[in-house]
């Protein structure tokens, strides 16, 4: 027997979803997260799976991986001191940033301190024109200086990003050269080669996050690999996606901002798997866990493209699943600041110590405590059996809180719940208004350890037509990770006018792109038909930002200009509720996304601690009415 294993590592748990080829038979496991020694989780887990007799190591033939650790690096600030170079006299480029404020409404509202101190970036004599000619080219001996700068101030990681490299990277290139002879103990990363989009901010930042964590995530990633190499695991490893792809071992080391959004991107794929087989084609997920709650959409199954989703404190401009997370995971502090009124999060127990109703040493309530209190759980064991409730525990832990509020412990854990479902409605309300989607015609996915918990509650408020729970909804990550595909981006700016005489100018970046996307499935070992999906960042004159425009290969090669502006017409008006056919249009970027699709095999048997040899669809959803919610 061949075993296919998809593992999603978590801030409390490790999910496994373990595929058996030939049968089609899922067994899952979780297992408490080790953020403290990384690999020692996935030993304890395929040590305990294969004494139990569910997995032979040796007949492994695939094994995906997400992991939190990249965003978990931006987010708690752990990265290495790095330094970035960019074209002299654009030293402020992260401090300036966009005008606009992280939250309008908060008129002392501040925006977050760069990844890089100021000190740490200097500017190079260089200069490349907006049309990608060479102006000046950077001179060896300031390198050399400033080799021996960096060297002294004990940088592990520089970033290159300089002025107008989307059109012509051969300064940065030149720079990254020297910098590998002067100092090749150096991690050395380009915006030309990390992400090529126009605006200067967008692409510094985004390579700035890839320089940033790229020193854990290689730490990571190596101790991962050594874990699996002495478990006798040699099947190739994959990483997911932000994009809901999966990525070979080698480009994960070499990219590491493609996994900022690994975990939740797989627990999205996972989601729309499940909605296509059981016959749900309007879905909004709603994946929980011990950090936070992340919201998507999935028409027909797929999962909803975007840039800018938030890591941390900072947008990311490559093409990830579009997800909204807010800080209120089951995990998530339940506290009084100084005013008196009760807040919840953004702390999180995490894994370690974990809910106070988990016995494993913490003394603060959180989300988990309150629903244990409100009676909703704590009946049984969870966590696949590593977890008891002591519900005593919990209620001691929240006295201070009732104390502080003169309210009585049942009264207190309601309220942590609906501040808790508070803040994720105001997340899904905007991601409704970003799509104009009506909330009344899709179901609520429910999954994580914590979605199914609140989601009812959120259902409610939304005033959806239901919520969809699959058993064993705790490892829809780890199976998303299973059945997700290969799955890459390119871009290529051409700031051009649409018209009858320059749309052939869209015929050769596209030809280059499908090359590249090509040997790129090639690198990953695919030897299937590749899948292409070509996308344009289109907008009317005059205006400051795209739409994400989806275009047909014959539009380009036959140069059929009148489709793609009416592509972009139709989508202005689906977003905005208008379009002007009579504008002038721009074509900003060019986007493709290759695609080798995975063989899934048809999994007949789910979750056999519940059923065995049962039919996916027949049991697959579990499906809960509003109405009977609200009676």
């Amino acid at each position: 027997m061949n075993y296919r294993i998809g593992v999603d590592v978590g801030g409390s748990f490790t999910d496994f979803a373990i595929l058996e080829s030939k049968t089609g038979s899922l067994k899952t496991l979780k297992v408490f997260s080790r953020p403290e020694a990384p690999g020692e989780e996935i030993k304890l887990a395929l040590d305990r799976l294969s004494r139990d007799g569910d997995l032979d190591v040796r007949m492994v033939e695939r094994f995906v991986h997400g992991t939190t650790v990249g965003i978990n690096t931006v987010i708690q600030r752990a990265g290495p001191k790095i330094a970035l170079i960019t074209t002299k006299n654009f030293e402020d480029v992260l401090e300036i940033a966009r005008l606009k404020i992280p939250h309008i409404h908060n008129l002392h509202a501040k925006r977050p301190t760069p990844l890089i101190s100021r000190e740490c970036v200097f500017g190079v004599d260089e200069r490349v024109q907006s049309d990608g000619t060479v102006l000046v080219e950077p001179d060896e001996q300031e390198l050399e200086r400033l080799a021996s700068k960096l060297m002294s101030l004990g940088v592990k990681t520089v970033v290159i990003a300089l002025l107008n490299a989307y059109r012509n990277g051969e300064n940065e290139r030149k720079i990254a050269q020297a910098f590998s002879k002067l100092s090749p103990d150096i991690f050395v990363v380009t915006s030309s080669e990390t992400w090529p989009i126009i605006r200067e901010y967008e692409r510094t930042l985004t390579t700035v996050m890839s320089g940033y964590v790229n020193d854990r995530v290689s730490f990571y990633l190596d101790r991962f690999e050594t874990t699996l190499t002495d478990l006798g695991i040699k099947a190739p490893i994959l990483i997911t996606k932000s994009n809901g792809g999966v990525m070979a071992l080698d480009q994960a080391r070499r990219e590491p901002v493609h996994m900022l959004l690994s975990g939740t991107a797989s627990g999205v794929v996972g989601a729309g798997y499940i909605a296509r087989e059981s016959g749900f084609d309007k879905v909004l997920t709603l994946d929980i866990g011990g950090t936070s709650a992340d919201v998507a959409l999935l028409l027909e199954g797929q999962a909803q493209h975007g840039v800018g989703e938030l890591v941390g404190d900072f947008p990311l401009h490559m093409p990830s699943v579009a997800v909204s997370s807010v800080g209120q995971g089951g995990g998530s502090v339940a506290w009084v600041d100084d005013l008196g009124v009760l807040q919840v999060g953004p702390e999180s127990a995490g894994s370690t110590p974990g809910p106070v109703c988990y016995g494993r040493g913490g003394v603060k309530p959180t989300v988990t405590d309150a629903m244990v209190l409100q009676n909703l759980i704590g009946h049984g064991t969870l966590g696949y059996g590593a977890v008891t409730i002591d519900k005593d525990a919990a209620q001691k832990a929240i006295l201070p809180i009732v104390e502080k509020m003169k309210r009585s412990a049942e009264h207190v854990a309601a309220s942590i719940i609906d501040i808790s479902v508070s803040s994720m409605y105001a997340e899904v309300q905007a991601l409704i208004s970003r799509f104009g989607i009506d909330p009344r015609e899709f179901y609520i996915m429910a999954f994580g350890g914590g979605g199914p918990m609140l989601a009812a509650y959120l259902a409610r408020d939304l005033n959806v037509a239901g919520v969809v729970v699959p058993p064993r909804p705790g490892v829809v990550s780890a199976l998303g990770s299973l059945v997700a595909d290969l799955r890459n981006d390119f871009i290529t700016t051409l700031f051009l006018e649409l018209t009858a005489e320059t749309v052939e100018r869209l015929v050769t970046p596209l030809q280059t792109m499908r090359k590249m996307g090509r040997e790129w499935l090639v690198a990953q070992n695919y030897d299937g038909a590749p899948l292409f999906e070509i996308y344009a960042d289109m907008r009317y004159r005059g205006q400051s930002y795209e739409i994400e425009t989806p275009l047909e290969h014959a539009w380009i090669e036959h140069q059929a200009c009148e489709s793609i502006r009416s592509a972009f017409h139709q989508e202005h008006e689906k977003l905005f509720g208008h379009c002007d056919r009579y504008a002038d249009i721009q074509v900003i970027n060019l986007r493709l996304v290759v695609v080798g699709q995975t063989d899934v095999p048809n999994i007949t048997v789910v979750f056999s601690f519940w059923f065995d040899n049962v039919p996916l669809r027949r049991f697959l959803s579990v499906f809960v009415s509003t109405g009977a919610i609200l009676e």
